[in-house]
């Protein structure tokens, strides 16, 4: 089972190909003894897929997604999520030009993007409830999360009704560039009283995030209890404290309107989800819908969120057995999907990212946030090299590395994943995170009983 792994081919044979990429090696071939005579050659071998069942996913994004929607072709599924909120340190509110110890209102605000920030039906009418957490959520959860582990349904904090496009606010405003669509619940006011008291008597409990987590409030629970047709997307959630406050002048005195009386502002202080405090989503899909799409023969699929995968076998013995006096240049997988239209505003559509990685590792991947590494763990974009492709153009260090632990075959996992970049100063971007996709797609593909063919590209030697 040993094989030279270098890139030892003609440069325009691999790059016609394949393309160039970041495991494309060095080509050395001015190194070569003149006696050498390199063919270049290629040979594909068969590649086994099926579908298969995601099961429970890793949970924790950037995103809490809340609703309910029914596919015709992949059954109904229902969104939810719960969140921590974070404190900033030794948060204190201004005692000290307050009006009084007691709120003017406490409101709980989920905003969602107005451009891509809700999928289905933006004008039906749904109502989604928030209730308080009584535990503390642990680290690392999985879309099978059973949020009556975290609360009781008499700890409900509020319900709203609402549509993705609000029809009650102007166009005006909807259509302003600063305006961000919301949700917005009013709180029980003895609820806000409670963290104002809290923070004046216990100042120790709002020193940081964990300690007004474990003392103060747990976090909560967003689930949607009507309608069904539009899935939320929401990105930010603050829970507003407004208070009554004094203006002051320079040396601090209260100061009056002309009638005598106090001259007061609504200030207001902020705990907001954040990337430093657990956020975990709940999906729950039909799983005999899934199921029904797992045992077809012909074809495999991707589908999120926590759907369906397509499990790829690749011949790692075979390849080693035919290949082991010879150069692997590059290795070649193609995923084809058949063509999806979008047959009206809520179908859903290809995911833009899929993940390539080895299916031992497809839980450790996402708990470690890890990225890419082009060895054991791939990622191609919808469409890059193709129409109606993922194409992965050089496999061959993952090849490499399974020959090397003396692996028969390996099992690789396609799963569809949100991909969050940044650019520097010099407007180069690059990946900051991989998480799994939580939006409502699908890609149907070639294989099943239909193999797959990983197309390889090799230097043949032959010594004269």
């Amino acid at each position: 089972m040993k094989i030279r792994f270098s890139l030892i081919a003609s440069f325009i044979t691999i790059c016609s190909f394949y393309g160039c990429d970041d495991n494309t090696g060095s080509l050395g071939l001015g190194m070569l003894p003149g006696s050498d005579n390199i063919n270049v050659l290629t040979k594909t071998f068969d590649v086994d897929t099926k579908t298969i069942l995601s099961d429970s996913i890793f949970a924790k994004t950037n995103i809490g997604y809340i609703g309910k929607f029914r596919d015709p072709e992949f059954g109904t599924y229902e969104a939810g999520f719960l969140t921590q909120l974070n404190c900033t340190n030794n948060f204190k509110f201004p005692f000290d030009v307050m009006a009084g110890d007691t709120t003017y209102l406490t409101e709980l605000v989920l905003y969602y993007p107005k451009r891509n920030g809700y999928f289905g039906d933006s004008l039906n009418t749904c109502r989604m409830s928030v209730y308080g957490l009584n535990k503390i959520l642990d680290k690392n959860h999985y879309t099978s999360i059973d949020p009556k582990n975290y609360y009781n349904e008499s700890d409900l904090l509020g319900q709203k009704a609402y549509t993705a496009v609000n029809l009650s606010l102007s166009d005006s405003l909807r259509s302003s560039s600063n305006f961000t669509p919301y949700v917005r619940f009013v709180l029980p006011k003895e609820f806000g009283d409670s963290i104002i008291k809290q923070n004046k008597e216990h100042p120790e409990y709002f020193e940081n995030a964990q300690k007004f987590i474990d003392h103060i409030f747990k976090g909560i629970y967003v689930k949607t209890d009507y309608g069904e047709g539009t899935i939320l997307y929401v990105d930010k959630v603050n829970l507003n404290v407004v208070y009554n406050a004094h203006y002051t002048d320079s040396l601090g005195n209260f100061l009056k309107k002309k009638d005598g009386t106090d001259s007061l502002y609504y200030g207001k202080r902020t705990f907001a989800a954040t990337k430093e405090v657990i956020q975990a989503n709940q999906f729950v899909n039909s799983k005999q819908a899934l199921q029904s799409k797992a045992n077809e023969t012909d074809t495999t699929y991707i589908k999120s969120p926590a759907g369906l995968f397509t499990q790829a076998t690749l011949p790692i013995q075979q390849i080693a057995d035919e290949l082991s006096q010879d150069t692997l240049n590059a290795v070649k997988l193609v995923f084809k999907h058949y063509a999806q239209e979008k047959k009206n505003q809520y179908s859903m559509m290809p995911p833009e990212y899929v993940l390539l990685l080895r299916k031992e590792e497809m839980n450790t991947f996402f708990e470690q946030n890890k990225l890419p590494d082009n060895v054991t763990s791939y990622l191609a974009k919808h469409n890059a090299s193709g129409i109606n492709q993922y194409v992965f153009s050089n496999l061959s260090k993952l090849i490499s590395t399974c020959i090397a632990e003396k692996k028969a075959t390996q099992e690789v996992v396609l799963i569809p994943v949100s991909v969050t970049t940044i650019t520097d100063t010099q407007q180069r971007t690059t990946i900051a995170s991989i998480q799994h996709d939580m939006k409502p797609e699908y890609a149907k593909f070639e294989g099943g009983n239909n193999k797959l063919k990983l197309e390889i590209v090799y230097s043949h030697f032959e010594t004269k």
